[in-house]
């Protein structure tokens, strides 16, 4: 498609997307330590969705527990009785342990609770990847089978070395199959092999890729990597002034202005330099070459869609899209295996992103960042993809060491259980502050990355 300004609406389906994900993970990941405390004999007094400081939307008492949805999305809890948690209900705990309160129960019973949130979000990845395989099957786009190399969309990766036409060979010597994998290597990588007019050829990345690749995003390039296609008009509406002047469906355009053009990259290039101008576009249809004036937008732009789902790009020859569906037996294991390969390539990018010399923290976004990782028109398919990949993400988070988040009541609790002595309530208490200071500052700053630039 030739580059549009996002709408309001495609930002609202992005946003719900988002709210919907999230919630999705926030609503598992609490009763994984909902129900392993209800195992243990726990009183839990809350489960919410969403924090509710001062008043909750919705709340309603079941049993011993208060069920609800409170105002501010950025996150939710449980409350177990005896805990000290995000809460930081002092007065509870200056009453005798009781037997249904977490402080009374055996190490080894908080642990389990503790890690129950995580264990809930790999268990989730799974039970997603594992429905992905049998619902829309594995899509990979191998390396060698694109007819026409890449289009490098992005600017740093112009400047390192990368062109148009490319054909990937490997990342650090070992020969990458996937398109999809070539671009999660890519972040981590420090040499990359490719082919061009024949000849094989090897670029170095540098250290301060992520980096670069953040400051030199509102570049005029746009995108990053993907499959090179001739400039082909899939849909063209008959109410747009591209319409009127002549545009049609199954046009293929192969000029403007003077230069003679092949590509799609090279049609969005050559309009970037005639916004807000008028070009006289050619087109072949049915074998005929035909010209026509059109007005190209302020964006540069002049209002087609061109083929950009893999199913489209495999049916018209210039890809071989491979799709591998799984039935249950097989879609388990698999299940299990994109879990933990999304789980090491988030653990790479994220040693990347805080090794000093990368300038990774300049990546570090919020929710807008969140967000634009969705896709602009409800897609399902997509949907459960990026689901599943918060879900590993979630985990991971949860389980650093910082009091606070679940890693670090792990921490405390494994300490008492090597050492047998069970830190003081004051210590937890003074950890777990010090724990949410850190986390709301990360979570400001990493907002403000967003939309300020922070850290740019």
């Amino acid at each position: 498609m030739i580059p549009i300004a996002i709408s309001w609406g495609e930002v609202g389906i992005k946003a719900g997307q988002l709210i919907l994900s999230l919630s999705i993970l926030v609503i598992l990941h609490e009763f994984g330590h909902f129900i392993t405390a209800r195992w243990f004999g726990c009183r839990v007094e809350k489960f919410f969705l969403f924090f509710d400081p001062w008043f909750a939307l919705v709340k309603k008492k079941v049993g011993d527990t208060v069920y609800g949805i409170g105002w501010l999305p950025l996150g939710g809890y449980v409350k177990i009785s005896g805990m000290i948690d995000e809460s930081m209900d002092k007065e509870a705990l200056k009453q005798p342990a009781q037997p249904w309160e977490f402080r009374s129960k055996p190490a080894w019973q908080r642990l389990i609770v503790m890690l129950g949130g995580v264990i809930m979000n790999i268990l989730t990845a799974f039970v997603i990847y594992a429905a992905i395989l049998m619902v829309w099957g594995d899509k990979k786009v191998p390396s060698s089978s694109m007819k026409y190399g890449v289009h490098v969309g992005d600017s740093t990766l112009w400047k390192i070395g990368f062109r148009n036409g490319d054909r990937i060979v490997g990342v650090d010597g070992e020969e990458v199959y996937d398109l999809t994998r070539f671009k999660k290597k890519l972040i981590t990588s420090s040499k990359v092999q490719l082919e061009r007019n024949g000849q094989q050829l090897e670029l170095t990345m540098p250290e301060n890729f992520v980096e670069q690749l953040v400051e030199n995003k509102n570049q005029p390039r746009k995108g990053f990597i993907e499959p090179r296609i001739p400039a082909w008009v899939y849909q063209v509406s008959d109410t747009s002034a591209a319409y009127r002047a002549g545009l049609r469906t199954q046009d293929r355009i192969v000029g403007l202005d003077t230069m003679k053009l092949q590509f799609f990259d090279e049609l969005a290039d050559q309009l970037q330099n005639k916004k807000g101008q008028s070009a006289l576009l050619t087109v072949n249809r049915n074998g005929q070459d035909t010209s026509f004036t059109v007005q190209v937008n302020e964006q540069g732009q002049i209002g087609f869609y061109t083929y950009s789902k893999l199913s489209q790009l495999d049916s018209l020859g210039w890809i071989q899209l491979e799709v591998t569906k799984q039935g249950l037996l097989g879609a388990l294991p698999a299940g299990i295996e994109m879990t933990f390969t999304e789980l090491r390539d988030y653990m790479n990018q994220m040693v990347t992103i805080l090794t000093p010399g990368t300038g990774g923290y300049k990546a570090m976004g919020g929710f807008k960042s969140m967000g634009a990782i969705f896709a602009p028109v409800w897609d399902w398919e997509s949907f459960w993809k990026l689901t599943a990949m918060l879900s590993v993400i979630l985990a991971f988070m949860n389980i650093l060491p910082i009091p606070a988040l679940d890693g670090g009541h792990v921490l405390f609790t494994l300490y008492e259980m090597i050492t047998r002595r069970k830190p003081s309530e004051k210590f937890l208490e003074y950890a777990q502050m010090a724990g949410m200071i850190i986390l709301l500052g990360l979570m400001i700053y990493a907002n403000a990355n967003d939309w300020l630039g922070w850290g740019r």
